[in-house]
């Protein structure tokens, strides 16, 4: 055998060899390596979408609408009362009416038996923003009107579509309006209440109650959210 066919006997073992013994990148073309993931660099991952927190949403508050009546040196100050039960408020505007130093429920002002605007000047008026249920009368959201009868040991509450007017007379066209009554008892508060006073109670489990004082009187109205 001559010396050129034992080379060419040779060469193929030889190619084998270099192959088996090269390193990894150069067995596969740079274009056919799978690229690390951004995950695998410690990069940040660019192909993740951005999802921005969802916004608050803004309960809407009510406004009182007072007549058409300076508010400044009113003898009763116009004021108002409010509670966010959930997603829903409830606000009462009202005048402050104050004793001093007369009987007014039960006296010559608001006597016992008789109808009452709750309050002076405009008609009490409740806000709702979701229905609701007041002393167990139903309400859609909306503005509702609010009087009573008080009476020694309980009080006869009224709920009319009737706002846009003044406080009195509650008459035949008032009481059209009517939405419902209820009676609640009468209470004692701890001491003399000067200025008639409604507030809220703090709320829960989707409920609240309006409480009404003046003197030595005080009625509760219990108010269940049904939405909102």
């Amino acid at each position: 055998m001559t010396t050129l066919q034992r080379a060419l006997l040779t060469l193929p073992a030889l190619m084998l060899v270099a192959l088996l013994h090269a390193p990894a990148s150069a067995q596969t073309p740079a274009s056919a390596q799978t690229p690390a993931s951004a995950m695998d660099r410690g990069d940040a991952p660019a192909a993740f979408p951005h999802h921005s927190a969802p916004e608050a949403m803004t309960v809407i508050q009510p406004e009182c609408e007072p007549a058409d009546m300076p508010l400044e040196g009113r003898a009763s100050p116009y004021d108002s009362a409010s509670v966010t039960v959930g997603e829903a408020v409830l606000k009462v505007c009202y005048g402050r009416p104050s004793a001093r130093d007369r009987t007014m429920i039960g006296g010559e002002n608001v006597p016992f038996g008789q109808f009452w605007r709750t309050g002076a000047n405009e008609p009490t008026t409740l806000h709702t923003t979701a229905p609701v249920s007041f002393g167990g009368i139903h309400l859609d959201p909306g503005s509702y009107a609010i009087y009573t009868i008080p009476g020694d040991e309980s009080w006869e509450v009224f709920v009319s579509r009737s706002t846009e007017r003044w406080g009195i007379p509650i008459d035949e066209d008032v009481r059209a309006q009517e939405v419902g009554s209820v009676t609640v008892p009468r209470e004692r508060p701890e001491g003399h209440v000067e200025t008639f006073t409604i507030s809220f109670g703090s709320p829960a489990d989707g409920a609240t109650e309006m409480i009404m004082e003046w003197e030595d009187f005080r009625v509760r109205l219990p108010v269940e959210v049904h939405g909102g």
